[in-house]
């Protein structure tokens, strides 16, 4: 039986027992029968119609690999869906495994942070208007090819004249996270590896 079947099935079930269905999720998922998100991938926040006010004060953490989007200023990114819920992650990579799961959420909006300000925290920018510096020697994050967001055009040929790479849109940049993916997760595993193995390490001394 497949997952969307068993939702239905035991929403059922509790409609039938008089059972009100005190979940959010699960009565969001009641409303869309259409949406096959897996339950436990739908974006975890309330709807939104403006989450890129103080996104990082709404969204502190990444919700796929938990790192501190204050700390990730710079590469952090948010996608708004067409229902208005609101997924706010560190970076292209964890974006890009946000846009894979939700296959039945068109996405209204996506920004990323504005490389070319000067703010001590990045602002954001829409990702349609946005210029990418795609495989650049600036450092990357969650992944081995560094993919850094600019308002303007003229703003990522100044950092590729410093450090090299090539300038796409979104598009692109989103093709280079997909198609780095596989080395990226074995990359990220073996660095936690080698995280908890010194920690461990730690213990004992």
């Amino acid at each position: 039986m497949r997952r969307r079947d068993m939702l239905k099935l035991s929403l059922a079930s509790a409609a039938a027992g008089g059972l009100a269905i005190s979940s959010p999720l699960l009565a969001r998922q009641a409303e869309c029968p259409g949406d096959g998100t897996p339950a436990q991938f739908v974006p975890k926040h309330a709807a939104d119609p403006r989450p890129h006010e103080n996104d990082i004060e709404k969204f502190p953490n990444c919700p796929y690999c938990g790192m501190d989007r204050k700390q990730f200023h710079h590469s952090r990114m948010l996608i708004q869906y067409s229902d208005d819920l609101p997924d706010g992650t560190c970076s292209i990579h964890c974006a890009a495994i946000s846009l894979s799961l939700n296959l039945d959420r068109d996405p209204k909006e996506i920004w990323a942070a504005n490389n070319a300000s000067s703010a001590e925290i990045k602002p954001l920018v829409e990702v349609g208007k946005a210029s990418f510096l795609i495989g650049s020697s600036i450092r990357p994050v969650m992944s081995r090819t560094s993919k850094v967001a600019y308002d303007t055009a003229e703003a990522a040929r100044a950092a590729q004249a410093a450090s090299g790479g090539e300038i796409g849109d979104f598009d692109k940049a989103l093709l280079a996270a997909y198609t780095g993916m596989a080395q990226d997760v074995a990359t990220i595993r073996k660095m936690r590896a080698e995280r908890r193995k010194k920690m461990m390490e730690e213990k004992k001394g």
